[in-house]
């Protein structure tokens, strides 16, 4: 009788072992990230005889490095088996975003012509957690979603495996490390490829580097104010051009 208690004990001691090691405080997962180019373009008749050549879809992969509460996301490569143009591509090469939630701030690199550092404070999600699963990279995950920009929706499955409570991009504020996130207005998605855990670059985890730093509010007004004069005398163009620039300034302060 002794003897079977005691290896009962030895077995939920090795089990609780085990379950400690699946909870990840720090890693690097690798997103890839598929956008529809030809959604995304600009409307008019160049435009349609540009996307004629190129692929349906945009495909990059970024890395997200995490520890101690901190982390940064940035591009990696792109799909080796497509080659794209240089000006679908150079924009989406130089962005950053670093997050530090235990000051409550993020800082991140958008391109408006030339680089603009922004350095902002984190600002909290509403997020509503729903009964739907799935696995993602070899996690299992909940489903969620949430309103950014008063009307945009964007789903995520996150995994409380992974006990960073971040993601792609500006998201965070799951009980979890988000590894699935789509945006239907983007026309965007951000998918895990693998989770690792090894050799994570800790040091790679700092803020951008700037001599001058701008909060939110200076992106999204250079933003329209760069493009306040960009219409079209055609009523549904100028419908679609609209459509277009709000796509637009949402993925820039995404």
């Amino acid at each position: 009788m002794k003897k079977s208690i005691w290896n009962l004990l030895i077995c939920l001691t090795a089990s609780g072992g085990i379950n400690a090691q699946a909870f990840i405080s720090q890693g690097t997962i690798e997103y890839v990230v598929k956008s529809d180019i030809k959604k995304n373009m600009w409307p008019g008749f160049f435009t349609d005889q540009l996307t004629e050549n190129l692929p349906q879809l945009k495909t990059g992969y970024y890395l997200l490095t995490f520890a101690h509460n901190r982390s940064i996301f940035r591009f990696d490569h792109w799909d080796p088996n497509v080659r794209y143009p240089n000006f679908l591509t150079s924009s989406d090469e130089q962005q950053i975003w670093y997050s530090d939630f235990n000051k409550g701030t993020y800082e991140m690199q958008k391109n408006l012509g030339n680089n603009v550092v922004v350095s902002d404070s984190i600002t909290p999600l509403k997020w509503r957690i729903t009964n739907d699963t799935r696995v993602i990279a070899g996690f299992s995950c909940r489903k969620a979603f949430t309103v950014i920009f008063d009307s945009v929706y964007v789903f995520a499955f996150y995994t409380d495996q992974i006990t960073f409570s971040g993601g792609p991009c500006r998201m965070h504020g799951l009980p979890g490390v988000i590894l699935g996130m789509t945006i239907p207005r983007l026309y965007t998605s951000w998918i895990a490829n693998k989770v690792m855990v090894n050799d994570v670059d800790v040091k790679s985890i700092k803020p951008i580097e700037s001599r001058k730093k701008y909060d939110l509010n200076f992106l999204k007004t250079t933003y329209i104010n760069n493009t306040r004069d960009w219409s079209s005398d055609d009523p549904e163009t100028n419908a679609k051009i609209k459509d277009q620039k709000a796509r637009d300034l949402w993925g820039i302060m995404l």
